[in-house]
């Protein structure tokens, strides 16, 4: 497991150019290194991200920035949706704008009870960035993502997890350790291979029809049966024991 943190408290960890970069650089060193089978982003201090640093926002939002990225940096806006590594965010405090989207790029969330989340981009004359509006709707239904870009209102951790946006509410001083137990728990006892093709039938699910999600389903369940993963997850139940699995 890795723990990937923003590191601007006195900023709000608001996110610049360079922070932009390293984030999605650690992204990518921890999904290369076989031994990090999940990854927990989390903030320092009471926030997690207020978003794109005011000083910043005008090449975040750049057309010829995300260019940059893409061909310079090799980094497209949804690299984290890429990786094979799955990734829970530790949402430890205030989530807004970019910031909520790198929590929406996560496959679990764990969202402190202290924190207020909101997409904030039309309170700013600005549109749903960075994937926004394709994830929103995907993880709380086309109703509740339109009242979140629409309005740019905050929302607490209590409507978060009503509406699916969170999957565990806990205190803030407990929240980074909880994601992390998850994360470790993930690592011990789960095959790597078969997160990596979860993920992947997950996020590439979203673009395909159900038959289609189906007949992939089978194809990779009987590669997965033939694998090396499935016969030591039974012998390790047999011999009453965890599974010791390849990375």
């Amino acid at each position: 497991m890795r723990t990937i943190r923003f590191e601007r408290p006195d900023r709000r960890n608001a996110m610049n150019l360079d922070m932009f970069r390293d984030y999605y650089a650690a992204l990518l060193a921890a999904d290369e290194d076989p031994g990090v089978r999940a990854i927990v982003v989390t903030g320092a201090g009471d926030w997690f991200c207020t978003g794109a640093d005011p000083e910043s926002l005008p090449a975040l939002l750049d057309p010829r920035h995300r260019d940059q990225l893409v061909h310079e940096l090799g980094y497209a806006a949804h690299l984290p949706a890429t990786l094979t590594t799955p990734i829970i965010a530790a949402v430890n405090g205030g989530a807004a704008g970019l910031g909520l989207v790198h929590a929406l790029y996560a496959d679990v969330r764990f969202l402190a009870a202290e924190a207020r989340l909101a997409t904030a981009f039309s309170r700013l004359g600005l549109i749903a960035e960075y994937g926004s509006a394709w994830l929103l709707p995907r993880l709380v239904g086309a109703g509740h993502a339109m009242d979140l870009l629409l309005s740019g209102r905050k929302i607490d951790a209590a409507e978060a997890l009503r509406i699916g946006l969170a999957q565990r509410v806990l205190p803030r001083e407990q929240v980074l350790a909880a994601a992390q137990a998850y994360a470790a728990d993930l690592a011990e006892h789960c095959s790597p291979a078969s997160l990596a093709v979860i993920r992947r039938q997950l996020w590439s699910g979203w673009e395909t029809g159900l038959a289609d999600a189906a007949a992939d389903a089978g194809a990779l369940m009987a590669e997965s049966l033939a694998g090396p993963d499935f016969v030591e997850a039974v012998t390790a139940q047999a011999e009453g024991r965890a599974p010791r699995f390849a990375p």
